[in-house]
């Protein structure tokens, strides 16, 4: 009798749709702390400027020679593991989201794997700007619900202090370092990211791109002369293809899964800019407290900004909570998901 309810109990979750929960979320800055008073004695802004057009108080920054994205990925994994109390040797998979990996090879993602130990996981880094992270978590997602891995860790890392012009006022104050990883795991109970809708527009690399260090300039004495190793940006066209993407996909996809504004727990955007998320939030009718805001303490760290608002969030998250993630970086690259928050927040927050 106790081998046929086995056997039973096995068939139903067999028949069960398997999703991918995140199960624990670490996060790490560095200490060093690049305020908008400092930033003003180095480049022609004031902090009246900055808050009102861009709304970044400080921007942490990593100082050290030879320290990059791994060091940062590296520190926000094993707060991660530590966190969730799991072994590294039980993790199947890695992988990075950045856009300033310590080298082209080998990726960040192995660097990472190999300072922590989780040497039976295969690793790789995934490009897509500003919305990395998502597109790595609807990837890392997939592994888990064939059933093929049963601990994925995804990793938002970027060092953007590596590529920014302290000199160019209309960039340098947005951006900031950080890294921030989750743990995903296979669920039963329809918790996890149950649903995305990720776009790439190639035409509007000429607006956000970073020219030189690929293979098309690698780097010469003309092209750092010409300042193509920085971020290049258009600011009013990137802002007003970020505010009407981000709120489109993030509608269409409470659209076709029948959430309504107070369904939603949280809306969690890209921090690229306070006037972009104002008007994202605005443009989905939702009201300030449902957004997810840290940009004023970090800046914008590319591919960890979700990461880390969810981190700095999670003591307020409930099981069960609807969360709605949108992006938007450079390529142009688009997106949102639906998030349904797996456990409560207040027992393992920072």
């Amino acid at each position: 009798m106790i081998l046929i309810e086995n056997i039973d109990n096995k068939k139903d979750d067999m028949e069960k749709k398997i999703t991918a929960a995140i199960t624990g979320i670490g996060a790490w800055v560095p200490d060093y702390i690049l305020d908008n008073e400092e930033l003003s004695r180095m480049v022609d802004t004031t902090d009246e400027w900055i808050m009102t057009r861009i709304g970044v108080s400080e921007r942490h920054i990593l100082k050290g020679e030879g320290m990059g994205s791994s060091y940062m990925g590296e520190r926000a994994v094993r707060n991660l593991l530590e966190k969730t109390g799991t072994d590294p040797m039980e993790i199947d998979l890695v992988i990075c989201s950045t856009v300033t990996p310590d080298m082209f090879f080998p990726a960040t993602a192995n660097l990472i794997s190999g300072k922590v130990g989780m040497n039976n996981a295969f690793s790789y880094d995934l490009i897509a700007a500003c919305s990395g992270f998502l597109f790595a978590l609807s990837t890392a997602s997939q592994f888990i619900e064939t059933g093929k891995y049963k601990k994925v860790i995804v990793v938002g890392a970027d060092k953007m202090s590596s590529i920014t012009d302290y000199t160019d006022r209309s960039t340098c104050p947005i951006f900031g370092d950080g890294a921030g990883a989750v743990l995903l795991e296979p669920n039963y109970d329809g918790y996890g990211l149950l649903d995305f809708d990720l776009h790439t527009d190639g035409s509007g690399a000429p607006h956000l791109h970073m020219k030189g260090g690929g293979s098309a300039y690698p780097p010469t004495h003309e092209t750092v002369d010409k300042k193509w190793h920085y971020i290049y940006q258009e600011g009013q066209v990137v802002f007003k293809a970020a505010v009407s993407n981000m709120a489109d996909t993030a509608l269409e996809v409470m659209r076709r899964n029948g959430l309504s504004v107070d369904d939603i727990a949280y809306l969690v955007p890209h921090q690229a800019n306070m006037r972009i998320i104002d008007a994202t939030g605005k443009r989905m009718g939702l009201p300030e407290e449902k957004c997810m805001v840290n940009i004023q303490r970090y800046g914008n760290t590319t591919t960890a900004t979700l990461p880390l608002c969810i981190w700095e969030y999670e003591k307020h998250l409930k099981k069960g909570d609807n969360l709605i993630l949108a992006v938007f970086g450079g390529g142009f690259t688009w997106g949102a998901g639906w998030l349904k928050w797996a456990y409560d927040g207040d027992k393992f927050a920072k």
